[in-house]
């Protein structure tokens, strides 16, 4: 049930091409489980918006293929939490990290709200949620209540959802990145 696909990494990390380059990667995925990946360009302009990126603890909720948290790991975060419900995708997410070795990786399988209700603090969250299919603001608050200060928790959702508690807007085609920075 696997297949192959190429990933495009933004820096030289995980970069087959070498020091200077932008490369791309080839990591295992699944075009049969639930998940959508974070657009290439999506991902470059949020990465960009990061800079200079100083995020060492980095949560990746709604996990997915993971391309956040690696690419937040070619970055040069050194610990990457990934959580996903999916037992499937969670075997994926394993496969990978041995490809795209570096920090230290954990992988919680498990129902996300459960997990931020007992977590640590992080740097940096991202969110992907299944659209349309969350409750957001419970999301939202739970993922600030366990987010350092001077961090930033970043939600991807359809274009149509409206801003939330002053958060920050980038619209990309019919996704929305949502920003807040703990200060």
């Amino acid at each position: 049930w696997h297949s192959w696909e190429r990933f495009r990494f933004f820096c030289k990390k995980f970069s087959e091409r070498g020091v200077d380059n932008i490369g791309s990667r080839i990591i295992n995925t699944n075009s049969k489980l639930p998940y959508r990946p974070t657009k290439a360009r999506v991902r470059k302009s949020l990465f960009d918006s990061l800079i200079p990126y100083k995020y060492e603890r980095v949560l990746d909720l709604f996990s997915g293929s993971g391309i956040l948290g690696f690419e937040a790991a070619s970055r040069g975060s050194n610990s990457i939490t990934f959580v996903e419900n999916n037992y499937r995708i969670m075997s994926l997410l394993k496969k990978n990290a041995i490809l795209l070795t570096g920090p230290e990786y954990s992988f919680i399988q498990k129902n996300v709200f459960d997990y931020i209700n007992s977590s640590n603090v992080f740097d940096l969250i991202f969110a992907d949620p299944p659209y349309k299919k969350y409750e957001l603001f419970t999301l939202i608050e739970k993922a600030l209540s366990i987010l350092n200060n001077g961090g930033k928790f970043i939600l991807e959702c359809t274009k149509d959802q409206k801003p939330i508690y002053g958060a920050e807007i980038v619209d990309y085609g019919k996704s929305r990145l949502l920003t807040w920075e703990k200060v």
